[in-house]
């Protein structure tokens, strides 16, 4: 049943957008759950408010109490996510989470396919979103659509190869 890892919608509380996202990172990552769940999206968009004459620029989110995660479901995954406070379900027939099509995906524009900044091997990056926010690592690798990074990162006292977006990734 397990096809590899799919696109889900999750449900929250409104304002716990962002909670249930650091909640889950924080779960995956004590929970060494790196192989089951791979990204974590809360999309918004900037916008730019006007206040008298004051200019100020503030993140929307796109599509408010819900979160994007991308992940293979499975009973410890779905655990992980469901025990989150302000997860209320995912979204799907009945209690069971349906995964978004790839027509979907795209048409939500969750998954950005343009690549700001071209990395190449043996640069060093810093990773600015996902589960791997923070860490500085060396690029390994380039996808041949340019899409996706491999990127050697320390953690603890171990090296790990991760592979991300590369739009998640900036020169350090």
């Amino acid at each position: 049943m397990n096809v590899g890892p799919r696109w889900y919608v999750a449900h929250t509380y409104s304002g716990y957008e962002n909670k249930v996202k650091a909640s889950l990172e924080k779960i995956v990552e004590n929970r060494g759950l790196e192989n089951l769940i791979f990204d974590i999206r809360v999309p918004v968009e900037t916008v730019i408010e006007k206040h008298g004459d004051k200019e100020k620029e503030v993140e929307l989110k796109i599509y408010p109490s819900y979160v994007f995660i991308k992940m293979v479901m499975t009973d410890e995954s779905w655990h992980a996510v469901k025990s989150i406070t302000g997860f209320t379900g995912f979204v799907g027939p009945g209690s069971s989470p349906t995964p978004l099509t790839d027509a979907e995906v795209e048409r939500l524009n969750i998954e950005t396919t343009r690549v700001e900044l071209m990395v190449k091997v043996g640069d060093s990056v810093t990773v600015t979103e996902g589960l791997f926010e923070g860490y500085k690592g060396t690029v390994q690798a380039v996808s041949d659509d340019l899409k996706n990074v491999t990127v050697l990162i320390k953690r603890g006292n171990r090296d790990m190869s991760v592979e991300l977006d590369a739009t998640s990734v900036k020169l350090a």
